[in-house]
């Protein structure tokens, strides 16, 4: 009687002892919720800056204070103040970007194009037909129509910035966490190898490091390739003379992290100096937007091999998705994450054996090789 109800206790212990450790982890997740998005923001900071901090540390007589302090201070001039002023600017110019789109309601395209655009040298008489077909097909009527989506977009979008005080606090969250982790880090490095050799032993170590290496592709080859093209397009604005240089340079930021890139503004923006009888001007700024356009055709894949190769569609499903889950911070959760399960996936299916040719005879007791893990980390 007693084996007999042996597994019972047993299996009722362990489904107990499950469900305890279940509701812990829920619970102690749901007490650190307003810390999460700080810290995996902080994580992907870290892990993506943690080569550079090693070599200012060398040069500082190797003290991991002054390092962490020099880290600190960068984070703040170089990454989170740009942000924060991109972001504390659209979001205080809502109202401003909402009235521009229901203005767009009441536009009606005319028949035939401006007699400027017309004069335009060797596309003049190809945008002259193509505005012609346009015409013809009703599509002047399609921009009064998309119109009242794009306010109800562009009032999402502000809503999903949240208020500035939250987000203030977010990176001041963000930037005190990053400094913790930089004093740290091998310590939480190792937490992490541990716990991945706990679950799935070197392989589980070698998911670590390649999860790693994700990250720090997206942030050196989507968060700089961004600033780099926000900051180019916003010196052009400023040079051309267009109202509004500052909130349009934080559009800019926000559609290169999208991978959506700079031409929704500098394009209008120089349709605008054509209408205004600037042609110079719109010419430049023109040929501006085609240079910083393709400037991520060769910043941005030099960079994210660096740490890893990702498709770009991927990581547009992850800021479009990230954002609508987590807000703002899920604008760089959202590729991190998917850049990750990326990873791993693509890992996991190339260790499959293929199976044998037809026809081929295999050798005698002949075991297919296995892949070697790789190396752990040195670095988080």
């Amino acid at each position: 009687m007693s084996r007999a109800g042996s597994p019972a206790r047993d299996l009722t212990r362990t489904t107990f002892a499950v469900l305890f450790i279940g509701a812990l982890l829920a619970a102690s997740l749901w007490i650190l919720r307003p810390f999460l998005g700080p810290t995996i923001w902080a994580t992907m900071i870290v892990v993506a800056t943690w080569p550079l901090m090693l070599r200012i540390q060398a040069r500082l007589w190797r003290k991991r204070p002054l390092a962490v302090t020099v880290m600190t201070l960068l984070l703040l001039l170089l990454f989170i103040v740009p942000l924060t002023m991109a972001i504390v600017t659209i979001v205080e110019n809502a109202d401003r970007l909402v009235g521009w789109a229901q203005l767009a309601s009441t536009y009606h395209l005319p028949a035939t194009p401006p007699a400027w655009l017309i004069e335009l040298p060797l596309v003049g008489g190809v945008i002259e037909r193509a505005w012609g077909q346009a015409t013809a097909l009703g599509l002047r009527e399609l921009l009064p129509r998309l119109s009242p989506y794009a306010g109800d977009l562009t009032r999402w979008f502000a809503t999903q910035m949240g208020s500035v005080g939250l987000l203030l606090l977010q990176v001041l969250l963000t930037v005190v966490i990053a400094a913790v982790l930089y004093g740290v880090g091998e310590d939480a490095a190792d937490h992490v190898r541990r716990f991945a050799r706990r679950l799935g032993g070197d392989r589980a170590v070698g998911a670590v490091t390649l999860a790693a290496g994700a990250i720090r592709g997206v942030a050196l080859g989507v968060g700089i390739t961004a600033a780099v093209q926000a900051v180019l397009g916003g010196l052009g604005l400023a040079m051309a003379g267009v109202p509004f240089a500052g909130l349009l340079t934080a559009l800019c930021f926000m559609l290169c992290i999208a991978q959506i890139g700079v031409v929704p503004v500098l394009v209008p923006a120089a349709i605008w100096l054509f209408w205004g009888d600037h042609t110079g001007w719109g010419i430049f700024l023109l040929v501006w937007a085609g240079v910083v356009s393709t400037l991520d055709n060769v910043l941005r894949p030099l960079l994210i091999k660096m740490g890893a190769d990702l498709p770009l569609l991927l990581i547009f499903a992850g800021v479009i998705g990230g954002l609508l889950a987590f807000g703002l911070v899920g604008i760089f959760v959202g590729p991190v994450v998917l850049a990750v399960a990326y990873t791993l996936l693509e890992t996991w299916m190339g260790e499959l054996v293929p199976p044998p040719v037809a026809g081929a005879a295999p050798a005698a007791n002949a075991e297919a090789p296995t892949a070697p893990a790789p190396p752990p980390a040195a670095a988080p």
